[in-house]
Order: C-alpha cells, then sequence, then structure tokens
C-alpha cells in the first residue's frame, strides 16, 4: 500500500484541527560524525595509492554516509486523507507503511522518559505495531479500536506528540 507523499509545508498549529505530518530525521549533530568518520575511513584507504585510486574512496564513501542519514531519517508520520481530499471521514493515520482509519483510533496516551523504556520493554504487546526511532523523544500509544485486528495497539514515535494527538480528534 503506497501513500500519498504530503506536501512539506502542511505541517498547521495543534488548535485548527489541520493534519499532521513529520519525517523523523536524525539529528543535525549526527552529521558531523558521519561525514568525519567517513573522510578518515577514505583517507585510511587512499593511503599509498597514487592515481584514480587515491581519491575514489571519498567520492564513494562520502555520498554513501549521506545516503545512510536520508535513509535513518526517511520514515513519515502523518494525519490526512489518503488521496489529499477534504473528505474527513475517511482520515487516517499513517506511520511509515502502516495506515490505520481515524475512526478505528481509541485512547491515545503519550509516553515519555521510564514509562517509555517499560512500554517498549516488558509491557509491550508482540503483537503491537512499533514504529520507534530512538533520536526521538517521546512516543505515542495508540488503541485500535478494530475487532477484526489483531493488533491491540500501535506505538509511534513522534516529536510532536501533542499535534499529533490533535489531529486524531
Amino acid at each position: 500500500m503506497s501513500s500519498p507523499r504530503p506536501s512539506p509545508g502542511s505541517d498547521a498549529g495543534p488548535g485548527d484541527g489541520a493534519d499532521h505530518d513529520e519525517r523523523l530525521t536524525v539529528p543535525w549533530w549526527w552529521w558531523p560524525p558521519a561525514l568525519l568518520i567517513a573522510v578518515l575511513l577514505a583517507a585510511e584507504l587512499h593511503m599509498g595509492y597514487p592515481g584514480v585510486r587515491s581519491w575514489l574512496p571519498y567520492v564513494l564513501l562520502l555520498p554513501l554516509a549521506v545516503a545512510v542519514l536520508i535513509w535513518l531519517g526517511r520514515v513519515r508520520v502523518g494525519v490526512g486523507t489518503p488521496s489529499g481530499g477534504a473528505d474527513r471521514a475517511a482520515r487516517e493515520l499513517r506511520a511509515g507503511v502502516a495506515h490505520l482509519p481515524v475512526s478505528l483510533v481509541g485512547r491515545v496516551d503519550v509516553v515519555t522518559g521510564e514509562a517509555k523504556r517499560e512500554a517498549l520493554g516488558p509491557q509491550l504487546d508482540p503483537q503491537a505495531f512499533v514504529l520507534h526511532r530512538p533520536w526521538v523523544g517521546p512516543v505515542v500509544r495508540i488503541e485500535v479500536l478494530d475487532p477484526d485486528d489483531p493488533t491491540p495497539y500501535w506505538v509511534i514515535s513522534t516529536r510532536r506528540p501533542e499535534h499529533l494527538i490533535a489531529a486524531l480528534r
């Protein structure tokens, strides 16, 4: 199932009932160390090789480091209509490739700190849907009301849990 790519400026304030959209990108401070590691590895590989082999590791490893960081932060979490339409009854929660109609969303809780560790560890139901990114602080636990769905709840990382909850209402 594919979902449409939301527009980058689709985030609105939490009080206006607008759709929610966010990309769970890696923190900005991951970029310098990742690029430094790629440069050091390339420098190690090029030592002692003249000609093309001296600059080839840089050409390969620096774009590879950038691609890995972009790949790690590619996941989107959002609430909206599947085809960008105006039908509010067809709204759905999207987390990565998974989606859930908003009409089937039950209780929603924000989980942070020690409670997050417990929710993702000993208290986690094996049938729960989990979209967790360790570099994103809070998670939201969303109850699924569909009796035919074996998934009891979703646990989703989000940087703006209040905005996501407001969009689900």
